[in-house]
């Protein structure tokens, strides 16, 4: 007996998604949006857009699989020590505050109960993030998740390439890599353009000398192995959609 498959909407994607097929599925049928975040920046020899490039894939790779619409993608950030490169810049803080706060606020106006934020971009962002989930989840009585995928996925990216990895790395250029070969410029990379991430309190430059930067010393170096590569975005995919699933089931059980 073949089983009856579940009800779809036309599309996931809130941008592509009719107003009125939307009010017909939200919230009676999906309660969860996911919202990737990211910034512009360079990223050694895959795109500058890479830490949007990754969220917005692994929203599109998940978001049947926890249940969820997909939001809009926010690709701009605080690029901090990096944005004198070609192509990148920093918002700044308390724009990119208010803005990414309404954001959160306006998906919960929309009758999200989970708003889930897929973060793609580090340094000071990963802490004002944080921030604001908690802010504008009081704010607006919605259930907030943050996840910093690269770094959730630490356990991931050992187990897959035997090594820690980092920014521009062996993990984000094999990502991007699963995502889109042609966006890797394998033929443009040179080991020199790595650089270990300095102890605290030992330097720091600006702008930051490497558009590669290591979070171990000697390990990370790009190796541009497409199987790898798979390997890992379909392990990083899988994770971050247990931990959506986890926290939604346990917010529930909490009567939150």
């Amino acid at each position: 007996m073949q089983r009856k498959k579940h009800a779809e909407p036309s599309t996931r994607e809130m941008e592509r998604i009719n107003w009125m097929e939307f009010r017909e599925w939200v919230p009676a049928k999906i309660n969860t949006v996911l919202l990737p975040l990211g910034t512009i920046e360079p990223h050694g020899v895959t795109a500058n857009g890479a830490d949007i490039l990754a969220p917005v894939a692994m929203a599109r790779a998940i978001a049947s699989r926890v249940h969820a619409m997909i939001a809009p993608v926010i690709p701009y950030g605080l690029t901090g020590i990096m944005d004198a490169y070609p192509g990148s810049f920093t918002i700044p803080e308390d724009a990119y505050r208010a803005y990414v706060r309404a954001v959160v606020v306006g998906l919960a106006t929309n009758k999200f109960k989970n708003v889930i934020l897929l973060n793609g971009h580090g340094g000071s962002q990963t802490a004002i993030l944080s921030a604001l989930a908690q802010e504008a989840g009081r704010e607006a009585g919605a259930r907030i998740l943050l996840v910093n995928w690269w770094s959730y996925c630490s356990d991931v990216t050992l187990e897959v390439f035997g090594q820690d990895g980092g920014h521009g790395a062996e993990n984000e250029t094999a990502y991007i890599m699963a995502i889109d070969p042609a966006l890797v410029r394998k033929e443009r990379y040179k080991p020199e353009m790595a650089t270990p991430i300095p102890p605290p309190n030992t330097w720091s430059a600006y702008p930051f000398p490497s558009s590669i930067t290591l979070y171990k010393e000697g390990q990370g170096y790009p190796k541009f192995d497409p199987a790898k590569a798979k390997t890992y975005f379909t392990k990083v995919n899988d994770k971050i959609a247990g931990l959506i699933k986890e926290t939604i089931k346990k917010w529930d059980m909490a009567g939150l």
